[in-house]
């Protein structure tokens, strides 16, 4: 096999994509198709509640043709970060989807499971025997930050999904993933080059992202070969550059030149792009580099549930003392709720328009808007409590004199009736770690199931 062409359809699954590009994509006889279905990006939630953070639905139309494709070309489809953040729910939610997609199509798959939810007591374990380290400035973890946690999920590697190939299966489903894993594996079971089969996975998990326009819902295809690989979207109206290319190198890296992975480190150092046409761009010189394996690991914890209010203010009077009216409701509110105490809830003020997106580190202090947007939030232990604490703030602000008020009336004016709004469970990463570990596929147990038909999938 002198080159090995992978197609992505999405950049998440359930993001969708034009069947247009997919059909091209398959013109272009891949040899597997891999996506991405999850991030850590839509925050801490997701993982801790157990929930897919993608529409059900969205995720159902996506993986219909995806697994049809796959099944009547006889190629792999890979697929990680089940659910969004990867855990056993997570996992079980997609592969419910896709049992019910075989059924209904009469597909014959030979279905691998990899799970990534790692037990509280393996961590612990780790924890005590200095296996345990930071990652990207996360905090000294401690034992109560592993045994608060609903759910701790590591980062597979290639190495649970090389041996779900090696075993035979053309549909695998990994729980959370390393995102350029998905891709990777397969040409490392055909013994391409693993920095150069990472990077190109590094920048297929984001589909056509990397291309002008970009866009993660369209789809690209990644051609490998032995010395460099080359990149294509698949939509005629877009189209890679250098430039682009480069750019989403860089995507979510601390270093410019190096991407620190389980088992080893992308080296970009010696990278080189060129333009080879309108719309394609071949890489080359990207080395792994290997290192001690170690897997990070995410683990989130219920901190409470929140409540929220939004209005807007207009009055130039009130928007240039904001800061000391937040103040004074904050201080009213603690009057008001001496029973609950100042260390069981957070009142917390966003003024959008201003440096609700920066907060402190805002570098523009001297603009003053002509009108700005508070978003009032309020998390505590119960619901009634954040309830009450937000509807107590939303009318102490409404109603607060201020030096230089004019207006009798209240202060804000709300877009929405009702003014407050349930926003659910709160929970935060308390796990953001990196766990050593000798072996890479021990914690990744992988169940394989057939289904359907007992002739007609490849793999």
């Amino acid at each position: 096999m002198d080159e090995i062409r992978i197609l992505s359809p999405t950049a998440i699954l359930g993001y969708g994509f034009p069947e247009a590009s997919f059909e091209e994509g398959l013109q272009r006889q891949p040899h597997v198709i891999a996506v991405d279905a999850g991030s850590s990006d839509p925050g801490p939630y997701y993982l801790g509640a157990g929930v897919s953070f993608t529409d059900r639905a969205a995720v159902k139309r996506d993986l219909k043709i995806i697994l049809r494709a796959g099944n009547a070309l006889g190629i792999p489809v890979i697929i990680g970060s089940a659910g969004g953040a990867g855990a056993k729910p997570h996992l079980d939610w997609t592969a419910e989807i896709i049992r019910e997609i075989a059924s209904e199509d009469a597909l014959a798959l030979r279905f691998a499971m990899i799970d990534s939810e790692v037990e509280k007591g393996v961590v612990e374990a780790a924890l005590n025997e200095g296996r345990i380290a930071s990652c990207g400035g996360s905090p000294k973890l401690a034992l109560q930050d592993i045994r608060q946690c609903s759910h701790i999920v590591a980062q597979a590697g290639i190495e649970p999904i090389l041996r779900s190939l090696t075993l035979g299966a053309n549909v695998i489903l990994a729980g959370r993933a390393y995102d350029p894993s998905v891709f990777g594996a397969f040409p490392a079971m055909h013994g391409f080059d693993l920095g150069l089969a990472l990077h190109m996975g590094k920048i297929l998990e984001c589909a056509a992202i990397a291309s002008i326009p970009g866009s993660g819902s369209d789809c690209m295809i990644g051609t490998l070969r032995r010395d460099n690989f080359e990149l294509e979207p698949l939509n005629p109206s877009r189209k890679c550059t250098v430039a682009s290319v480069a750019a989403h190198s860089l995507y979510e890296k601390s270093d410019p030149y190096l991407l620190p992975g389980p088992g080893g480190v992308l080296d970009l150092t010696d990278a080189r792009f060129e333009q080879i046409d309108e719309r394609r761009v071949r890489v080359s010189g990207s080395r792994h580099v290997d290192a001690p394996y170690a897997v990070k690991l995410e683990g989130a914890r219920r901190v409470g549930h929140r409540y929220i209010s939004f209005a807007g203010v207009r009055d130039p009077i009130f928007i240039a003392q904001i800061d000391d009216i937040c103040s004074a409701v904050r201080a009213r509110t603690a009057e008001n709720f001496t029973e609950i105490g100042p260390k069981d809830y957070r009142l917390i003020f966003r003024i959008y328009g201003r440096d609700a997106v920066l907060g402190a580190i805002e570098p523009v202090r001297d603009a003053v808007p002509h009108e700005v947007g508070i978003v009032i939030e309020a998390v505590a232990h119960t619901a009634l409590q954040a309830k009450s604490i937000c509807s107590f703030a939303r009318s102490s602000i409404l109603h607060l004199g201020y030096p230089g008020r004019l207006s009798t009336a209240g202060n804000l004016a709300f877009p929405y009736s009702p003014s407050d709004f349930d926003a659910g469970e709160v929970f935060e990463f308390s796990v953001y770690h990196l766990m050593r570990i000798d072996d890479p596929t021990l914690f990744f147990p992988t169940v394989i199931e057939n289904i359907g038909p007992t002739s007609g999938a490849g793999s």
